[in-house]
């Protein structure tokens, strides 16, 4: 096979129910688009149901499919790291397997790849199919993220995105363990246009971010883009400081003016304001250094157990 046009990531975990519709469509807009000339990395990222299985059968009957398969599962972040650093395509689409991103936007991205684009990235004008509490969420993580976030994150927009050969590239040379892509992409600056769409009702299957991972997620794009949390911290403190600074003008009111038992007020309330505080800022110190140490035993990123590939199709390096 030749060198392909196109390498489209799709990261798997648990997708049986939803990978052959994701198959008709991404071989019908990719063929379009290219022909044959097209690679769809498929990285199972240690799925416990059928999907490794179903995913071997797809790459028997269609030459253009690639199977990764993960030792074992790592993470939405990390299976999309993988694809990226196997992917050997011009230009390089991310698309979740749950077809809520469809890829039917595909010529659209192309066309402002054409214009001039480096990176075309989906940002969604509406959610089709989510619960209020999934969208208020969602609305509230991305201004955090902004009020917080040192480089400029576009709003509403996930991972879903197109870009060409350099920004991979460049991509590949961040080797950080806690990812956020979709922030990395941004501080890599080059040029980045968003394309607006509607994200669709999941094709099938449920979620695989429930609110605890969307929680940790959270903390690694906030604590991964900026040290406010840091500053924060600092700030809260000047405030205890100035907070105990009232409590003691009450408390020497209340010596005086007041009926009270001598000390427990006093003492109590100063407790409780230091002690929380303490912990407050000792939890947010203790995540930056847990990063630190997660990132100094420099362990692989991800390990890759199998690539399985067409007999028609000759997989060389880039």
């Amino acid at each position: 096979m030749r060198q392909p046009q196109l390498s489209v990531i799709v990261p798997c975990y648990n997708e049986e129910t939803v990978l052959p519709a994701l198959r008709r469509r991404l071989e019908a807009v990719c063929r379009a688009q290219t022909g044959d000339a097209y690679e769809v990395l498929l990285v199972n990222d240690g799925s416990r149901d059928g999907t490794w299985t179903l995913v071997q059968a797809i790459v028997a009957e269609n030459p253009c499919f690639v199977g990764v398969n993960l030792s074992r599962n790592l993470g939405h972040q990390l299976a999309l790291t993988a694809g990226l650093s196997l992917s050997r395509g011009d230009r390089v689409l991310i698309i979740d397997a749950d077809l809520q991103d469809p890829p039917e936007l595909l010529p659209q991205m192309m066309a402002a790849m054409d214009a001039g684009a480096d990176v075309v990235y989906g940002q969604r004008v509406a959610r089709e199919g989510e619960s209020f509490s999934k969208r208020a969420t969602a609305w509230t993580f991305y201004r955090l993220l902004s009020l917080f976030s040192e480089v400029e994150i576009p709003n509403d927009t996930g991972d879903f995105r197109l870009m060409n050969r350099k920004v991979v590239d460049a991509l590949s040379q961040m080797p950080e363990q806690h990812r956020f892509i979709r922030g990395m992409v941004a501080w890599l600056g080059f040029r980045q246009v968003p394309l607006g769409y509607t994200r669709e009702p999941r094709a099938a299957g449920s979620t695989k971010y429930p609110l605890r991972k969307m929680a940790r997620f959270a903390a690694d794009a906030i604590t991964g883009f900026s040290i406010s949390p840091l500053r924060l911290s600092s700030v809260l403190a000047f405030c205890c400081f100035a907070l105990t600074g009232l409590v003691a003008a009450y408390v020497v009111y209340a010596w005086f003016a007041l009926s009270v038992v001598k000390g427990w007020t006093s003492l109590l309330l100063l407790f409780l304001i230091f002690s929380g505080a303490q912990l407050l800022v000792l939890g947010v110190i203790g995540e930056y250094v847990g990063r630190t140490y997660v990132e100094a035993k420099r362990r692989p990123l991800f390990i890759v157990d199998e690539i399985l590939t067409n007999p028609a199709h000759v997989r060389e390096p880039r």
